[in-house]
Formats: structure tokens, C-alpha cells, sequence
């Protein structure tokens, strides 16, 4: 840890979960590098796509939310995230980015500019090709001077007090040493965030409502939905949310994959409009879209699913989570099925000795140290569907 980076990530180990982590880390940042307002979020390590938490700084309630995602989605951009997470520097500054030339950028044109935006940093928080949060830090080209202090809730406004900088930097760009330390942050936080994405000691046993159902009509408006996506949206943690002809709020990360189902429809991207999002309860839900076609090839609505995690969701999950490898992940899912080293030799083509060291590595990562305890953390009762002869032998 380097003394630049050393406030952030110390800031960032005191987190208690990831809302926490995105208010800490992003005081201790403001210090190191002035900022008037920013958005973090967490992001699905397989699409990218945002979920929950997502901490807005300095942007009123985040009504602003619902426009910037459009915009990253469906317009073309300069440093959309999709392009900057796989990136070999994981953060860029936009005016760095465009040779001083921000207006090349729709986002900048559309959005920013009026809002009285100088230049937007941008940063993916991530883990080899896995992102696991997005940041964006904006700095205004009003001459104010910047704060210590970050808010600690959602959207609540910053204080003004004691200022760390002189009031002409505040209007520049963002230097190339200021991103490069947010580039150096990447892995760390990313790392932190992937912790709180383990699944948790214990949970209510409460029966989940089957698959829920949204349909949003060409200019994405959401047009019908059915009793179990209410239930599930009931759920859903607090964050920025939008009022809908159904008579209810729609959170951000619902509506940006359903902007995300237009993009793949339109040709303008290639990824899946798929996202996890963790309820209050603990529980994952999966939230799913694709565009419907009519009669004749005509364009007809953007169908939104949302339900609960399959096994092969929390599969995939899990070992992002605890930086499990591919073939670790096999070994673990065939241990909770209650095979033994030889039998899971046998179906995987290997040597015991290696299914032994492997097993030695899970442990390691998952912190356990019996194949009991492994099934326990990982595929507990309350938090993974039953498996087929889950007895576990040691």
C-alpha cells in the first residue's frame, strides 16, 4: 500500500458493506483528489451492468440517474464503461480522453455541459476482466472551494467546509497523476467489494414469489407488470428511482436493464441485459430483458424478468466472490453433492493428490477447514437451493 493510496484503503477496510465502503473510500478520495460531485455503484462482475448499492454525492436525489444511463446505453459516448473495463488502465479523464474536447461526447453535450460540468472521471473498480463497481467523479467549472467531509447517505448534499485546494484548481481537469491513483485503486476496492458479495452467515427462510414480469413500450416507458414483480421491487434496497404510468417507482439498476435490453436490440452492444441485485433480506434476485418482435418483425416491448437466483446464477456468483477458479468451482459444487476425492477424480479426469490440493486452496479462500464447514458457508441452507445428495462426506 503506498502512502497516496494508503487513506483510501484504509478508509475502505473500516466498511461494514459496500454502501459504507463507497461513502469512506470516497471522503478519503476527495482529499487526494477535489471533486464536487461523484455517483458510485456496485456492477455485476459477468455484464457490468449497475446494481445495488449505489451512492450519490452532490447531484440532489439523482433524478439526473435515469438520463445518464440512457445516454451510456443508447447513445455513442466517449469512455463508456463497457469499453474502459476492459481497458489496460481502468480510469480515464474525459477531457484527457478527447484532447480538451469533451462536446465529442454525448454524455458531455447533453448532460453535463448544462449542468455546469468541467470534466468527469471515470474509473471501473475491478479484478482481472471482472468489474465489480463503477465511479464517477465530476468536477464543476464554478470556482468553489472543495470539501473534507463526503455525506455518508445517498443523496444528501456535501458541506462546503474546510477546503483542501484553492479555488482555481477546482475548474481544471483532471491531471494525470489524479488518474492514475484512481487506476491504482481499482483492484483494492474492487477486492473489497467482492467481499461483501459472500454470502452471509444467515438469512430469513421466507418463500420467495415467483417470477415477476415488467413490459416497457419503445420509448421505455413501463406499460404493465404483474403482482410478483411488486413483491420483488418491494425487496429491492433503496437508490435513486423514477416514477412510472404504473404508479410506482422503478429503481435504476431495473430501468438499466431494460435500457441495456435496447441497446443489444439496437446493435449498439454485444453484452447480455442481465444483473443481480441483492434485496434487503439478503437473497439475490436476477433481473433479465429482451425485446419482444411483433407481427411481421416489428418492434414490440422490452419484456423485463425478475426472480430469484438459480443455483447456476449463485454458481457463478460465489466464485467471483471468493476468487474461486473454474476448476475450484467444480470441486466445491461436486463436494456439497457429497462426492469423495476419488469419485471426484473420476468425473473431473484428474489425480486425488490434485483434487486434494485444490480442495487445500478452496479452504484457504473460503476460510474453512473442513469440507463441512465449506458446504456450510457456501451452499447453506437459507441461501442455496437443495443440491442432490447433499450429504457431505469427509
Amino acid at each position: 500500500m503506498t502512502d497516496a493510496h494508503r487513506p483510501v484503503q484504509s478508509a475502505a477496510e473500516r466498511a461494514a458493506d459496500a454502501r459504507e465502503l463507497f461513502s469512506l473510500a470516497s471522503a478519503a478520495l476527495r482529499r487526494l483528489v477535489p471533486f464536487q460531485a461523484a455517483v458510485w455503484t456496485a456492477a455485476d462482475p459477468e455484464t457490468g451492468l449497475i446494481t445495488a448499492p449505489m451512492l450519490v454525492e452532490n447531484l440532489g436525489n439523482g433524478e439526473g440517474c435515469h438520463a445518464y444511463w440512457e445516454s451510456e446505453l443508447l447513445e455513442e459516448n466517449v469512455l463508456p464503461f463497457r469499453e474502459l473495463a476492459r481497458a489496460p488502465v481502468p480510469a480515464a479523464g474525459l477531457r484527457a480522453a478527447t484532447g480538451g474536447l469533451p462536446a465529442r461526447s454525448a454524455r458531455f453535450r447533453r448532460l453535463l455541459l448544462g449542468s455546469g460540468v468541467h470534466d468527469e472521471l471515470r474509473g471501473v473498480l475491478r479484478i482481472g476482466d471482472r468489474p465489480w463497481g463503477l465511479v464517477s467523479l465530476f468536477r464543476t467549472a464554478a470556482a468553489s472551494p472543495t470539501s473534507d467531509a463526503s455525506p455518508t447517505s445517498d443523496a444528501s448534499p456535501t458541506s462546503d467546509a474546510s477546503p483542501t485546494s484553492d479555488t482555481s484548481r477546482t475548474a481544471t481537469a483532471f491531471r494525470p497523476h489524479e488518474i492514475a491513483l484512481l487506476a491504482d485503486l481499482s483492484r483494492p476496492l474492487a477486492a473489497r467489494l467482492r467481499e461483501f458479495a459472500r454470502p452471509p452467515e444467515s438469512a430469513p427462510r421466507t418463500e420467495s414469489p415467483a417470477p415477476g414480469l415488467i413490459l416497457f413500450d419503445e420509448s421505455g416507458e413501463a406499460m404493465s407488470i404483474n403482482d410478483e414483480a411488486r413483491q420483488h421491487l418491494a425487496l429491492l434496497p433503496k437508490g435513486p428511482s423514477f416514477p412510472s404510468p404504473l404508479g410506482l417507482k422503478l429503481p435504476i439498476w431495473v430501468i438499466g436493464t431494460a435500457l441495456q435490453a435496447r441497446a443489444v436490440a439496437d446493435g449498439r452492444d454485444h453484452g447480455n441485459a442481465r444483473v443481480r441485485i441483492r434485496t434487503t433480506e439478503g437473497r439475490w434476485l436476477v433481473c433479465h430483458a429482451s425485446r419482444l418482435t411483433g407481427p411481421g418483425g416489428r418492434t414490440a416491448p422490452v419484456a423485463l424478468v425478475i426472480e430469484p437466483a438459480t443455483p447456476a446464477d449463485l454458481a457463478v456468483l460465489i466464485a467471483d466472490a471468493y476468487g474461486l477458479t473454474s476448476r475450484e468451482l467444480q470441486i466445491t459444487q461436486l463436494v456439497a453433492r457429497g462426492m469423495t476425492t476419488a469419485e471426484i477424480a473420476g468425473t473431473l479426469f484428474i489425480s486425488p493428490h490434485t483434487v486434494r490440493d485444490h480442495l487445500k486452496t478452496v479452504f484457504t479462500k473460503a476460510r474453512v477447514s473442513s469440507r463441512g464447514e465449506l458446504v456450510a458457508r457456501l451452499f447453506t441452507e437459507h441461501y442455496w437451493p437443495a443440491l442432490p445428495g447433499s450429504a457431505v462426506r469427509q
